[in-house]
């Protein structure tokens, strides 16, 4: 399955509050396994995220239990936060959506969500607890964790041959000789490594334990001057060091993957699926490429990533709220989640799961990093952040043009500040 650009998803837009429809739930129905006979249940679904396998089984196993219909609804990410938003607004919203992990706080914030504690208690004891984090706002279960992707290095077999490696790095420090190896053995670029590939670095400051806002009173303003977030942003300007790649762009201008498939570059990170995109421009590199999970400073832990994936959610005006459940109780199902992982090639929500990846060489290696993974903050008022011109980019070349991280970061601080503090 080719993914989109989910692990580069973020709130983009603002959300309108929805919060006074709420309405009570007295006359939602309820029933047993068999009393939904009638019924029709409605899902949102983004475009990529259920293979035709997993979708064709999920909804005969639904529709045999319950004896209501399953109406799949299949949407495109561009444009999704405005129609949810209104769609959350109105009498008849999709009962079951799924929803980016990092868009979760923000409708739930505004009251859209159902609170799904019980179904955790019942199903999700086991869930990955780093994965699950973005389905939890203040201390309840909005959301249900799907499943999620992260970053890898995907490499070029051929460069790092004629450059005399035999094995992938364990350690960071493993990774960075191996591409000066490249540097001075070959004529291929070691890495490339554009200075705004910002989502890499939200991975770095997770790998820190750094947080990249911190509360001043009752609101939120930018951690950028933290030592933690210094360190992040040093290992950064180390790997970008050894890159010819444009220093105040992002890993999409150009795209990455196409630059690397021109057999010149050493490795690049990126989503998996970004091999897909290297493979058609040049399809005689496919035999070239390789992957490893991103190394951290040691060997027992890999370094930290960001976690872009997905939620299934229940709206909160749903007149289905037990069908819903039913619902996510079979498409949770490790059957089920279990089937996503090894069809989708993405990380499950449990990790006892991950043996459905195997095979998979490009999931085998984001699976290590998970269980230390994160996002960016989970809180509403993110959603202006990553709007164009994102601050946290600017800050990244300010450093890599040679800007101390302190001189970088007040640089910026002014306009993340003001986009922290907008209603939301």
């Amino acid at each position: 399955m080719k993914r989109k650009l989910i692990a580069a998803i973020g709130v983009a837009g603002m959300l309108v509050s929805i919060a006074a429809c709420g309405g009570d739930d007295g006359d939602k129905k309820s029933g047993g396994a068999d009393g939904f006979k009638g019924e029709t249940l409605t899902l949102w679904a983004m475009d990529g995220s259920t293979p035709e396998k997993w979708q064709k089984d999920v909804t005969a196993a639904f529709e045999k239990k319950t004896g209501a219909k399953l109406k799949f609804e299949v949407q495109q990410w561009n444009g999704i936060q405005q129609k949810l938003t209104t769609a959350l607004s109105e009498e008849n919203p999709p009962d079951v959506f799924e929803i980016g992990n990092t868009q979760t706080a923000a409708y739930a914030k505004t009251g859209g969500l159902a609170e799904l504690g019980d179904l955790k208690e019942g199903l999700g004891a086991d869930w990955t607890e780093s994965i699950n984090k973005s389905s939890v706002v203040d201390g309840k279960q909005y959301a249900a964790p799907w499943f999620v992707l992260n970053r890898v290095v995907i490499y070029n077999k051929k460069v790092w041959a004629d450059a005399g490696i035999k094995d992938t790095p364990k350690t960071r420090a493993e990774f960075l000789k191996d591409l000066k190896a490249i540097e001075s053995k070959t004529d291929a670029e070691p890495i490339y490594m554009p200075g705004q590939n910002w989502y890499h670095f939200v991975g770095l400051t997770i790998g820190e334990g750094a947080e990249l806002v911190k509360k001043d009173g009752d609101k939120y303003v930018s951690n950028l001057t933290d030592p933690k977030v210094a360190k992040a942003m040093k290992t950064y300007k180390e790997f970008a060091d050894l890159s010819k790649a444009p220093k105040n762009k992002d890993e999409a201008t150009p795209q990455q993957a196409e630059v690397f498939a021109k057999g010149k570059t050493g490795a690049f990170v990126g989503m998996s699926w970004e091999a897909a995109t290297a493979i058609k421009a040049n399809p005689k590199i496919e035999k070239d490429i390789g992957y490893f999970t991103i190394p951290g400073a040691t060997a027992d832990k890999p370094e930290g990533v960001f976690l872009g994936g997905s939620n299934l959610a229940v709206a909160a005006t749903s007149e289905k709220q037990e069908l819903a459940k039913e619902f996510l109780k079979i498409a949770l199902s490790d059957k089920f989640e279990g089937a996503l992982a090894k069809e989708g090639g993405v990380i499950p929500n449990k990790q006892a799961l991950e043996a459905q990846l195997k095979g998979n060489p490009a999931a085998e290696a984001m699976a290590p990093a998970t269980a230390g993974g994160g996002t960016t903050p989970l809180i509403p008022e993110w959603a202006a952040v990553e709007n164009p011109p994102n601050p946290i980019k600017n800050y990244m070349t300010a450093v890599l043009n040679g800007k101390s991280n302190d001189e970088a970061a007040e640089q910026v601080e002014g306009e993340l500040n003001k986009r922290l503090s907008q209603k939301q």
